[in-house]
C-alpha cells in the first residue's frame, strides 16, 4: 500500500474518526500497512485469570483463550512514522537503539534496547525533528513465559510541537530487573517509576528515590507480577468470615 493509497470503495473524504493523531497527515487506513496485521500467538491462557490448577474460584477454570500480539512491522511504515523512525535511528549514540517496531490500531511502538534508553529519550526530547517533550505514563507488564524478557516497561510520549504520540517499550529479564531511569529527562516519570518498582520489581537505575509508593516499605514481593501468590486477607462478618482467595474452594 502506498502512502497516498485509498482502499477500493472507500469514501475519499476522511472523517474525524479516520484521521491519525496528526490530522494534517494520512488516515488510519493509509498508515496501517498490510504487514502490520500479521499476528502472533504468544500464550494460551486458562481460566478467567490465567490460574492453572487449584485457586481459580471464578467458575471459568475450563476457559482457554489465545493471547495474540502483532508482529514486528517492516519499513516503510507510512506517513510521519517513517520520519520519526529515521530521526530516531540517526541520533548520536542511538543508531542501534531500536530493537523492533510494531504498528497496531493506528499506533506505533518502538522497542528500545535498555542500555540505550537514557540516550534515546534525550534524543527524542531534544531533536527538533522529534521534540517529544512530555512523558505521559510509565507502566509495567509481566510476561513470565517470555524467558529472558519477562519484564516490560512501557513509556507513552507526546510531542506537543508536532502533535504526535509514540510508545516506547523496554524489556529486562527476571534475574536482572534493571532499566535506566528517565527521570533526568522526564521529571514526570518520578512517581510512575516508583509505582512500577513497587508493583513489578523493576529497578530503575539512577532514580532519585526509588521507594514503594503503594505498599508498605517492608512488603514482601511485587503484587502485580503474574507469579505473585493470589493471596488476600480474611474478611470478617458478624458470626462468619470469608477466607482469602487462595484458600477458597476451586471450581475448576
Amino acid at each position: 500500500m502506498s502512502d497516498d493509497a485509498t482502499p477500493a470503495g472507500a469514501d475519499p473524504t476522511p472523517t474525524e474518526a479516520d484521521r491519525t493523531q496528526d490530522s494534517s497527515h494520512e488516515t488510519h487506513d493509509a498508515l496501517q500497512r498490510s504487514e502490520a496485521h500479521d499476528l502472533e500467538i504468544i500464550e494460551v491462557r486458562e481460566g478467567a485469570f490465567g490460574v492453572r490448577g487449584t485457586g481459580d474460584t471464578s467458575g471459568f477454570g475450563g476457559l482457554r483463550r489465545p493471547i495474540i500480539m502483532p508482529r514486528a512491522a517492516t519499513p516503510p511504515f507510512g506517513g510521519w512514522y517513517d520520519d520519526v523512525a529515521r530521526a530516531l535511528a540517526g541520533g548520536d549514540g542511538v543508531n542501534d537503539a531500536i530493537e523492533k517496531v510494531v504498528i497496531d490500531r493506528g499506533e506505533i511502538t518502538f522497542f528500545i534496547r535498555r542500555e540505550r534508553l537514557a540516550a534515546t529519550v534525550r534524543h527524542l526530547r531534544d531533536d527538533p525533528q522529534l521534540r517529544f517533550e512530555f512523558c505521559a505514563s510509565v507502566s509495567g507488564v509481566h510476561f513470565p513465559h517470555e524467558t529472558g524478557r519477562e519484564l516490560h516497561v512501557v513509556y507513552e510520549l507526546t510531542s506537543m510541537t508536532h502533535n504526535r504520540h509514540i510508545r516506547l517499550e523496554v524489556v529486562a529479564p527476571d534475574d536482572d530487573p534493571h532499566i535506566p531511569s528517565v527521570v533526568a529527562t522526564y521529571p514526570t516519570a518520578d512517581w510512575h517509576e516508583r509505582e512500577v518498582w513497587d508493583m513489578f520489581g523493576v529497578i530503575f537505575d539512577g532514580h532519585p528515590a526509588l521507594t514503594r509508593i503503594l505498599m508498605p516499605d517492608d512488603w514482601p514481593g511485587h503484587p502485580q507480577r503474574k507469579d505473585y501468590p493470589l493471596g488476600g486477607i480474611p474478611v470478617e462478618f458478624k458470626g462468619a468470615s470469608v477466607a482469602p482467595p487462595d484458600e477458597r474452594r476451586s471450581y475448576s
